[in-house]
């Protein structure tokens, strides 16, 4: 096991390939003519099935978009949109039927990839399905900086924004990139007289531009969207390792005094990683570039060995191996600053101080165009390598996070620190900073959002160790202390009850009543999450995230695992492994 990790450290060390193989495309065709859509973890998180699609359009400008709409607007088909990247875990893009049920079209914006800087106004035009990484990359070219931007970077300019994506800052306008936004197009349906179709070209003041910002393709489809910039500036960055006893008591005095702060949970191994991250001037020397390790081509050999070393483990009831895996998965990443790197190549000690544009986000395993077989972005689904949840919260008002944090302390002295390694392995609990926002559907205060992955069984009915404790963390977060849940990520059991969290639904509801009344942006997700459908608790529907168990056939009690009250929430009911029913 640890030289499957030691040689996964040497490969962050060395130079990257040149080539590795770029993810597959979401959008698969036969030559029958039938379609399926998957996204890049090849599972969606409210269930595992593909997402098949009765016809895909390829527009190449906004004209060709207005013609998709129109010819489904016109036989009333459901219309979804989907980008050339398609990381959302939820079924957002899944327009339903496509498989004899319903019409169903399908609006890829993987050719819609156009970007126009204006200097003089400080803006960026992007059309939709532009890649973050060339919107950046087009701002620093003439000497401007996009201010916020999402961790990752292998998304559209549309997607990102449409489902509330975010870095971290309580500064100016905030971490959320849609905060950053000041115009768009969307393309909506209308009746016949208006052929079926129209654009709607919506700023910041506009009575929709708040409905608008963060519509989840609920709306219509976005064309263009623009974007204000600021001048070329530097970040320098250093983490600094500290014991987590006083976290719960100064993460709001972290984010205020650093602009682009984050704090990295590891719980198991009760430490807090604090991000310090803050402009730096222009002429500050260094050219570092911030390429996460999690997000570099990884040789899938190894990827598809840290999978099978995690399933035996899981399979095992192997805890202490758990531990000794997160342990040395740290190690490795604070030896090479978890992939920070001052001159471009290596790590060489803190702060390091580089560009806006190469330091606020990263993924390099997403920017390969060409085929080289032996390295891949990590949870690819081709090659059997990593597979995992991913679940975030939002809390506000921040003093709903504090008393989160000492839940899950609580919950880690009864159930002992190492049924928290399973987290650790990955990345912890990512902590992160997001403003109030102006759209509908963002923070209605600033809020400090949680994120952590976790592992997941390739067998939806195969029990995960220390299942009860993510899950008793789960409930904590989105049940007791009323967490919102990211749009694009998350479990199904998430959004539960989700639209009472959102206290401007009414408006947004209302806008979309006016922009889609024939409901042919909706989808089933949006029908269970937005529409508030029920969904059926069948035999082992918590252990995958679609239930809350009520009763013991919602887990697996022909495996051991039976449906019990919480250790610190005991409203909450979790999957817990008994040797006994009776225990």
């Amino acid at each position: 096991m640890l030289a499957t990790f030691l040689l996964l450290l040497l490969s962050s060390h060395a130079p990257a390939p040149a080539l590795s193989l770029p993810p597959r495309p979401p959008v698969r065709c036969t030559s029958t003519g039938g379609c399926v859509l998957s996204n890049a973890y090849g599972a969606w998180s409210s269930d595992r099935a593909d997402c098949p699609v009765s016809a895909v359009a390829y527009p190449a400008s906004e004209q060709e978009v207005v013609a998709a709409v129109a010819r489904a607007s016109a036989t009333g088909a459901r219309v979804k949109v989907v980008s050339g990247f398609a990381h959302t875990i939820p079924k957002l893009a899944c327009p339903g039927g496509g498989n004899g049920t319903a019409t169903t079209l399908l609006i890829s914006t993987a050719r819609l990839a156009g970007v126009e800087v204006d200097v003089a106004a400080r803006t960026v035009t992007a059309d939709a399905g532009a890649p973050l990484r060339a919107v950046i990359d087009a701002a620093e070219a003439c000497g401007l900086s996009l201010t916020a931007a999402p961790y990752w970077e292998g998304v559209s300019v549309a997607g990102l924004v449409s489902t509330g994506s975010h870095g971290s800052s309580w500064w100016g306008r905030g971490g959320a990139v849609h905060d950053h936004v000041v115009g768009l197009r969307l393309v909506v349906t209308a009746g016949e007289a208006d052929g079926w179709a129209r654009v709607l070209t919506l700023r910041t003041g506009d009575e929709l531009f708040p409905a608008a910002l963060v519509s989840l393709g609920l709306l219509g489809v976005v064309s263009k969207i623009t974007l204000s910039l600021e001048p070329r500036f530097k970040r320098s960055i250093t983490y600094d390792y500290r014991n987590d006893s006083i976290f719960q008591d100064d993460f709001a005095a972290h984010a205020a005094s650093h602009e682009f702060a984050d704090i990295t949970w590891y719980p198991s191994q009760h430490t807090a990683v604090y991000r310090i991250d803050d402009r730096a001037p222009l002429d500050a020397p260094g050219d570092g570039v911030n390429d996460f390790i999690g997000f570099q081509a990884t040789p899938i050999a190894v990827t598809a060995g840290l999978r099978a070393v995690e399933t035996s483990l899981e399979r095992s009831k192997n805890v202490r191996g758990k531990c000794v895996t997160a342990a040395v998965e740290g190690a490795a990443k604070r030896l090479v600053g978890s992939g920070l790197k001052n001159n471009g190549v290596l790590f060489t000690g803190y702060p390091v101080v580089g560009h806006q544009g190469k330091m606020q986000t990263s993924g390099s395993c997403a920017r390969s165009s060409a085929a080289d077989l032996l390295s891949a972005c990590g949870w690819d689904p081709r090659f059997h390598g990593l597979f995992f949840y991913e679940s975030t919260a939002m809390f506000s008002p921040p003093a709903r996070f504090r008393d989160f944090i000492l839940d899950v302390k609580r919950l880690r002295d009864l159930a002992g620190s190492d049924s928290l390694c399973g987290v650790d392995v990955y990345n912890g609990l990512l902590v992160r900073f997001v403003k109030a926002s102006a759209a509908h559907l963002g923070q209605p205060e600033d809020s400090v959002v949680v994120d952590f992955n976790y592992y997941r069984a390739s067998d939806p009915a195969a029990p995960r160790l220390s299942e009860d404790v993510w899950e008793e963390v789960e409930q904590l977060a989105f049940v007791k202390h009323g967490a919102r849940p990211h749009w694009a990520k998350n479990r199904l059991v998430a959004f539960a009850g989700v639209l009472g969290k959102y206290p401007r639904w009414g408006k947004f509801a209302a806008a979309k009543r006016q922009l889609d009344p024939r409901g042919l942006f909706d989808s089933p997700w949006s029908d269970e999450v937005v529409g508030g459908v029920e969904v059926d608790k069948g035999d082992g529907c918590a252990l995958d995230g679609r239930c809350v168990c009520s009763e013991d056939r919602h887990c697996s009690p022909g495996q051991g695992y039976y449906c019990r009250p919480g250790l610190v929430f005991t409203d909450a009911r979790v999957c817990r492994y008994s040797v006994s029913q009776n225990q």
